[in-house]
């Protein structure tokens, strides 16, 4: 499938996408894509996303170094989230972390079937 037009953008005209590496599949980050910057990921095969704080693209690694080599975009049933699965050419958080995923609020919770 390769019909962007099945994507439904949000009021802002974005889509969220969760990039991942494609060989240990840890979640690195998660970014935002409109249109145009889906467009450019898909043609060049590095990701772009949408800078929502500069309002502008942004193609990673573009000053650090720190690529993403696009293997393959997903789009979930809802057609309102991206997976974009990348071999990251280093650390994807902009603080040196591989993973802007680095931070635990919590990893204790109760051995219960049931969901209060």
């Amino acid at each position: 499938m390769s019909d962007l037009s099945a994507i439904k953008w949000n009021a802002q005209g974005l889509v969220p996408a969760i990039v991942q590496d494609s060989v240990t599949r840890q979640v690195l980050m998660l970014a935002w894509m409109n249109a145009e910057s889906l467009g450019q990921t898909l043609e060049t095969g590095e990701t772009v996303f949408w800078s929502r704080s500069r309002q502008e693209l942004w193609h990673k690694g573009a000053s650090s170094g720190n690529t993403q080599r696009v293997r393959a975009v997903h789009l979930d049933c809802d057609a309102d989230c991206l997976l974009v699965e990348v071999q990251p050419a280093g650390p994807a958080c902009h603080t040196g972390e591989v993973t802007c995923f680095f931070r635990t609020l919590k990893t204790a919770f109760p051995e219960s079937g049931a969901m209060e």
